[in-house]
C-alpha cells in the first residue's frame, strides 16, 4: 500500500491477514486510513480463491480506540465536513460487512468506537481477556451515524447497543462475550492461535458454501424473509464438483480436499 497504512500479509494460499498499522499511536484511524483499508478489502472481495480473511491492529495493545480525535478540527468540525468523512467511514464498513469472504476480527486490547464498528461488521470476533470495548462518543457530544449502528444491531440486540451508546462504558472482554459483541475470549497470549485455527477450520469446508451462507444470512437480515429465488440459490451445491468430493469423502471416510468448483 502506498502509505502502509495498512498493511496485507499472506498467511497461505487462501488466508490473508490485514492489519491496521498506526502502532504509535494505537491505530487510531484516520482519514486515509479508512480509504485504504476500503481499498484493500475491496480488490480482497474478488478474490476467488481466498477463503478467509483476518483483521486486526497491528502492535499487539489496540484494534483501534476509534477515530483520530487530533484530526477532528481539520476533517470532521462541521456536518459538511463531517458528511465527506462519512462517505469513506461508511463506505469501507460496508464493503467489510458485505465481503463474500469469511472475515474474523482478531481482538488485542483496545476495540472501542470504529475499531468496534470494523470488528462488528466481522463474521467472527476473537479477543483476549485483557480487551476492552466500548464507544463512549456521548462524552464528545457526538452521535453514532445510523450506518454505523446497523452493523452494531446485526450482532446485539437494541437494549445492548443502547445501554453502549446511552451509558458509554468501557467494558472488558467477559461483559463483552455476555454482550455477544464476541464469539471466544481466550488467553491474551492465545488469540493469534486461536484465530488462525479458526481460519483453518473455516478453510477446510467447501469455499462456495462459506460463501452462499454469508449471502443467505446477510440478505435474510437485510430483508427478514426469504424469497424464493433465495431458497433456490441454496439447492445450486448440487451442481458443484466440491458435493462429489465432500460426499464421497465422508462415505470412504477420507478428509476432503474441495477444489471451489
Amino acid at each position: 500500500m502506498t502509505n502502509n497504512l495498512i498493511l496485507k500479509k499472506n498467511i497461505n494460499s487462501h488466508t490473508v491477514e490485514v492489519s491496521l498499522n498506526r502502532p504509535e499511536k494505537l491505530n487510531a484511524l484516520t482519514k486515509p486510513m479508512w480509504k485504504e483499508l476500503g481499498q484493500v478489502f475491496k480488490k480482497l472481495n474478488k478474490d476467488k480463491n481466498l477463503r478467509c480473511i483476518i483483521i486486526r491492529g497491528k502492535g499487539g495493545k489496540s484494534v483501534s480506540p476509534g477515530n483520530d480525535i487530533g484530526e477532528f478540527e481539520k476533517e470532521r468540525s462541521s456536518s459538511k465536513l463531517a458528511k465527506a468523512y462519512g462517505v469513506h467511514l461508511h463506505g469501507t464498513l460496508r464493503i467489510i460487512q458485505e465481503c463474500p469472504i469469511p472475515v474474523i476480527a482478531l481482538i488485542e486490547g483496545i476495540c472501542v468506537g470504529g475499531g468496534m464498528e470494523i470488528a462488528a461488521c466481522c463474521d467472527l470476533r476473537i479477543c483476549g481477556e485483557s480487551s476492552r470495548f466500548g464507544v463512549p462518543i456521548k462524552r464528545l457530544g457526538l452521535t453514532m451515524a445510523a450506518k454505523e449502528l446497523e452493523a452494531l444491531l446485526k450482532i446485539t440486540p437494541y437494549a445492548i447497543a443502547m445501554e453502549i451508546l446511552l451509558e458509554g462504558k468501557i467494558m472488558n472482554a467477559k461483559e463483552a462475550y455476555e454482550k455477544n459483541l464476541v464469539n471466544r475470549v481466550v488467553p491474551d497470549s492465545e488469540v493469534e492461535n486461536e484465530v488462525y485455527r479458526s481460519a483453518e477450520l473455516i478453510c477446510e469446508g467447501a469455499p462456495m458454501v462459506a460463501r452462499w451462507h454469508k449471502q443467505f444470512a446477510q440478505e435474510i437480515l437485510k430483508t427478514g424473509k426469504v424469497s424464493n429465488k433465495l431458497n433456490n440459490l441454496g439447492y445450486k451445491c448440487y451442481d458443484t464438483e466440491d458435493f462429489q468430493i465432500g460426499y464421497k469423502s465422508f462415505l470412504t471416510k477420507i478428509k476432503p480436499k474441495f477444489k471451489n468448483k
